[in-house]
């Protein structure tokens, strides 16, 4: 047998086998990432000042600074099923386990409430309103009457906003109230994490601006990556819903999302 036909023969073989091939790959099992509880466990006690939200390539956890307005508002952008919901869950319960709730409340506007079942739970929630209602407006204006008047430098509070397009469709003064936040919400202790599709990234570009640091999740096209400021950061090669990096000075650092108890 020459080597032209035992080309042909292996390919009929392959062609043969493949389906039976993809069918075991498809059930090979998927080691998931440690829970929350364990991870924050193994790293002992979080400063004050730490918000966790993951734990970088090094090992070490991967914490925002409360107590630091500078970097202001966070948006967190990738592709559909990047994990950015995830992000904002594991952030929220890492906050009801780290934090007492004389330091540290979340609020968490949302179309998808469903989402969310369970964390009504955790003491430290404000409360979860869907975008659509009247109710996320009212939270929204109360964020920022607290924001404006006296309260103690000791209580941070968490603008959970899951999908930045869906809160432009509030109406006017919602987001005149709304982009206030995101641009002086931090140096007053409201901290916005903000969720965005980056496919939906180009019809509301004059959002954007009132970001200064962001967060990538999986994005698949490079080009527009580099229109969203992530050059260099080879976002297409993060694992899908697990992992995601900020820019650190003229570096890129990585980290990953524990699993949800």
């Amino acid at each position: 047998m020459d080597d032209a036909d035992r080309y042909d023969l292996l390919m009929e073989a392959y062609a043969e086998l493949k389906p039976e091939i993809e069918s075991t790959s498809a059930l090979t099992p998927v080691l998931a990432n440690p829970p929350l509880s364990q991870v924050l466990r193994e790293f002992g006690t979080i400063p004050p000042e730490g918000l966790f939200a993951g734990v970088a390539s090094d090992g070490l956890p991967m914490l925002l600074n409360l107590h630091d307005s500078v970097p202001g508002s966070l948006l967190v952008v990738g592709d559909a099923g990047a994990g950015k919901t995830n992000l904002l869950q594991i952030v929220a319960r890492a906050a009801g386990m780290t934090h007492t709730t004389n330091a540290l409340k979340f609020g968490i506007l949302t179309d998808h409430v469903d989402e969310w079942n369970g964390f009504e739970q955790i003491p430290h929630n404000a409360g979860v309103f869907p975008m659509y209602a009247d109710s996320a407006q009212e939270f929204l204006y109360t964020l920022a009457s607290w924001a404006r008047g006296s309260k103690p430098e000791s209580l941070s509070v968490l603008l959970l906003l899951d999908d930045l397009e869906a809160a432009t469709h509030l109406d006017f003064e919602a987001r005149q109230i709304l982009r206030w936040l995101f641009l002086r919400g931090p140096a007053r202790g409201i901290w916005p994490i903000v969720t965005l599709n980056a496919e939906r990234s180009k019809g509301i570009q004059p959002w954007l601006h009132a970001f200064y640091t962001r967060i990538y999740g999986t994005i698949k096209n490079n080009q527009l990556g580099q229109q969203l400021s992530a050059q260099g950061a080879n976002l297409h090669t993060l694992n899908n819903s697990a992992q995601f990096t900020l820019r650190e000075g003229v570096h890129w650092l990585r980290f990953w999302l524990p699993s949800l108890d």
